[in-house]
């Protein structure tokens, strides 16, 4: 049996490998974040919190989980009105914690709509989010594809929702986050970032922060922040002892302490010098690949990008986003399919597809490699070469950048 699993790993290394990455969510840890995760770190429970523990024997741990407590308060300068619960397993069950904890069952959210680009747990019909609570959900400018400010704080003064969710997965463009909260003080409710997808940029000084005013923030550490699968909710202190209810014992028990230290690690990471330089050069890329793939007819929704990913609109391509993700991946490329603003398609085959540049940055590509990727991409969605030998040139490619830890 472990021969056939090490033969299955050995197929998933050689996968990553060969392949060109541009899932917008997904990265590469270091390889210092993946030795943590499979270390001794894993054996341990401890439900509670750092000096209120179920079980005994977490003296290591919370010594651990509060210097991740300080070191993620460190990286985003939240100064000390600020509480972290580090704990969450990845960014829905983080979100299902800030509604559980700050929430009545039928209370009003606000949310950016799903083909907006709004995630999920932003409040759609088909998630929790959209099940428990009663949804007003905003989206784009039809003709600028941007957010429209005035027009969430129309909706916002009309239903008075208790929480307004700031943040995408699928946005191209800066949010800015003050003017959601000044939104939400003027008809009293709580603001809340989601910044799964471009916490890495805040940290950088890239993109504008939700910090020092947002009532609340949650991100995922891996995308951009380059860490483990997880996610960490930051709190103004007077809603810290909501928030921790919430986390334990509300939807989760013992908290997964290798994860925790990964994070640990990957907070250390985000303040060098090194780290800030990955993030431009991210932002360099998106705009390269973005620039390129406009040349070659690509409709760019928004026109363009101000952060790691790119959102285009095929329909003037004749193709779907389904068989676009298929023709791509055929030829080693994987980018996944992804509705845009007003679409009428089925969201399971929609008539977008979203494109990021994280992981392909985190191999070393730089704006070479993205020119020549939009020109693959070109190749590729329009037939203008054999899939077959754009995958043998992708392959070699590919194994030009190393991934780390492998």
């Amino acid at each position: 049996m472990i021969n056939q699993f090490n033969k299955i790993l050995k197929k998933e290394k050689k996968r990553q490998i060969e392949t060109i990455n541009l899932i917008a969510s997904e990265n590469y840890p270091s390889e210092a974040v993946l030795n943590v995760i499979g270390s001794v770190l894993t054996s341990k429970y401890s439900e509670g919190y750092p000096g209120r523990r179920y079980y005994p024997g977490n003296e290591i741990y919370d010594k651990i989980e509060l210097l991740a407590q300080q070191r993620a308060k460190e990286i985003f300068r939240t100064g000390n009105n600020y509480y972290v619960n580090v704990q969450p397993y990845s960014g829905s069950p983080a979100n299902m914690a800030i509604y559980l904890g700050l929430l009545n069952w039928g209370d009003t959210i606000m949310g950016m709509n799903l083909s907006h680009g709004g995630h999920l747990s932003h409040g759609h019909k088909v998630n929790f989010s959209g099940r428990a609570y009663k949804v007003v959900q905003y989206g784009v400018d039809s003709k600028s594809e941007r957010i429209d400010y005035e027009e969430v704080r129309k909706l916002a003064k009309k239903h008075r929702p208790k929480i307004i969710i700031s943040g995408a997965t699928a946005y191209p463009r800066k949010i800015d986050f003050r003017k959601f909260y000044q939104i939400t003080k003027e008809i009293g409710a709580v603001s809340m970032a989601d910044i799964s997808h471009v916490a890495g940029l805040i940290v950088a000084g890239l993109h504008l922060s939700p910090f020092p005013f947002t009532d609340i923030v949650m991100t995922t550490t891996h995308k951009t922040l380059r860490g483990p699968r997880g996610a960490i909710i930051i709190c103004k202190r007077k809603f810290a002892s909501a928030i921790d209810k919430a986390v334990f014992p509300g939807i989760q028990g013992g908290p997964h302490n290798n994860i925790i230290a990964g994070k640990l690690v990957c907070f250390e990471e985000a303040k060098k010098i090194a780290f800030k330089k990955y993030q431009r050069q991210i932002i360099t890329n998106a705009k390269v690949l973005a620039k390129e793939l406009k040349k070659y007819g690509f409709n760019l929704v928004s026109g363009g990008t101000d952060n790691h990913l790119i959102l285009i609109d095929l329909q003037n391509k004749k193709i779907t986003g389904k068989e676009a993700e298929i023709k791509l991946e055929r030829a080693g490329i994987l980018a996944n399919r992804n509705t845009i603003p007003n679409d009428l398609r089925n969201p399971l085959n929609p008539s977008g597809i979203r494109l990021g540049v994280p992981a392909v940055t985190t191999r070393g590509m730089k704006e070479k490699e993205m020119k020549k990727i939009a020109q693959l991409i070109d190749e590729i969605i329009n037939n203008k070469r054999k899939i077959e030998i754009i995958r043998s040139e992708i392959k070699k490619t590919a194994k030009k950048f190393p991934i780390p830890g492998i």
